[in-house]
């Protein structure tokens, strides 16, 4: 009992609702307020197919998911994942390494998105007050952090509602436009190839779903939920992105929205007039906002799970017994995403981050693999199918898709990603003191 006391533990209270809404906020994130131009500008008509296909390619390693998170509900999920299989810390270490990374640069990139939309909305576009309208929203963020994962999981359902909204207020506005024209409508000099080509491009606006199961310490039920949550949100999002890719090329023509600085905007103004642009734009704000959260909720949960199995600074895994989530964790998180906002355009590094996420998803889909080969009697409570005897036939295309894809960066991109893991191997090794740099056995 008295140990109980002395290690608090992070708190079950997010239910099957809860998860999902996460899940999808994640994945909706500012991803397609961002990309559909460029999408529409490779694909024309037929970017509600691309999308689609990306969806398939993002649920190959969503379902792996989907089994180990149900094996193993814990924070830190993929540094626990290839922990498990494969007993290398470093390789485990530099795994969480990256997404810890991949976090903190995502969320200062899109707090600094975040604040550009403020700025340009009240009319003072300067980088000061940018900056520091940035720093204001992480830090209002953190205390929702700081307080509870119940007060984070609220701000993210009404966040994800809002942002919902703005895709679904397309679709609605679509409805009297459909079947006014040809869907399956490449742009001039476009190839089908091209569909293919932009599915590397979308798949970014899938990546969230494998952020659940970093929260799965603090969800009700997690064999049973998990698994699920993270089906729904890959399906509804799906559902939401083929019909707003349907519906925006219904009401302007592609080449209009491909030229567009703010597509989703320009397609709105052009049925409800300028007051349509203006309800965008706050809903960006609303996208946005809910991207950076989550961001730093799973940072802080990665942090807090590795140091509580001695691969950080233990001071890391502290709860606080109040609020039961980590304080030190949550603290750190604040303070890393604060710094890269002084750099101003980080946008280059930030997608060198994304370039991490593929290595994360072809080493969970591994995982998997290695984990049914060498642990068969462990429990499974949800198990992808289709097998070929305990081969699971979904992780190894999961691993094909996700390796075929680190092909389709610049070598810019790969310079930075090694530059970022080389400094992860500097990390491990100078805390060799205050850390296990050997998997236990």
């Amino acid at each position: 009992m008295e140990e109980v006391k002395k290690r608090p533990e992070l708190k079950r209270r997010i239910s099957l609702f809860g998860v999902t809404v996460y899940g999808i906020g994640n994945v909706l994130g500012a991803g397609i307020y961002a990309l559909i131009g460029e999408v529409v500008g490779i694909t024309g008509n037929f970017s509600w197919l691309a999308f689609l296909i990306a969806s398939v390619t993002g649920a190959l390693t969503g379902l792996s998911y989907a089994e180990l998170s149900a094996m193993f509900p814990k924070s830190a999920a993929e540094f626990v994942y290839t922990e498990e299989a494969f007993k290398i810390r470093i390789l485990s270490f530099l795994l969480g390494w990256i997404i810890i990374f991949s976090g903190i640069l995502s969320a200062a990139t899109v707090a600094l998105g975040f604040a550009w939309y403020l700025a340009n909305l009240i009319g003072i576009p300067s980088i000061i007050l940018v900056i520091i309208f940035a720093v204001l929203l992480i830090v209002i963020l953190s205390l929702i952090n700081f307080i509870g994962i119940r007060a984070s999981t609220w701000t993210n359902i009404i966040f994800t509602l809002i942002e919902a909204s703005g895709l679904i207020l397309i679709i609605i506005i679509g409805f009297p436009f459909l079947g006014t024209v040809n869907y399956f409508v490449l742009p001039l000099g476009g190839s089908f190839g091209g569909v293919f080509s932009a599915v590397a491009l979308i798949f970014f606006a899938y990546i969230g779903f494998e952020d659940i199961a970093n929260i799965s310490e603090e969800v009700k039920e997690p064999a049973r939920n998990l698994p699920r949550a993270i089906i729904y949100s890959i399906i509804i999002t799906t559902v939401l992105y083929c019909l707003t890719a349907i519906s925006v090329v219904s009401i302007l023509p592609y080449e209009d929205i491909a030229s567009s600085s703010a597509p989703l905007n320009s397609v709105v103004s052009a049925v409800l007039g300028p007051t349509g642009g203006i309800i965008m734009s706050f809903i960006a704000l609303f996208a946005t906002a809910n991207t950076v959260m989550i961001m730093m909720i799973v940072t802080s949960r990665m942090m807090y799970g590795m140091a509580r199995d001695k691969a950080l600074p233990e001071g890391l895994s502290k709860i606080s017994p109040k609020h039961r989530t980590p304080v030190l964790a949550v603290l750190a998180t604040l303070i890393l995403t604060i710094i890269p906002l002084f750099l101003g355009d980080i946008s280059i590094v930030a997608n060198a981050t994304v370039f991490g996420v593929l290595i994360t998803f072809f080493l969970v889909n591994l995982s998997l693999i290695v984990l049914r080969k060498k642990k068969p009697e462990l429990d499974r409570p949800f198990k992808q199918k289709p097998n070929i005897g305990w081969f699971p036939i979904v992780a190894l295309l999961g691993c094909i898709v996700c390796f075929g894809l680190l092909f389709t960066f610049d070598l810019l991109i790969v310079i930075i990603q090694i530059i970022i893991i080389l400094c992860g191997v500097v990390v491990f090794y100078t805390m060799k003191s205050k850390i296990e740099t050997k998997a236990s056995k």
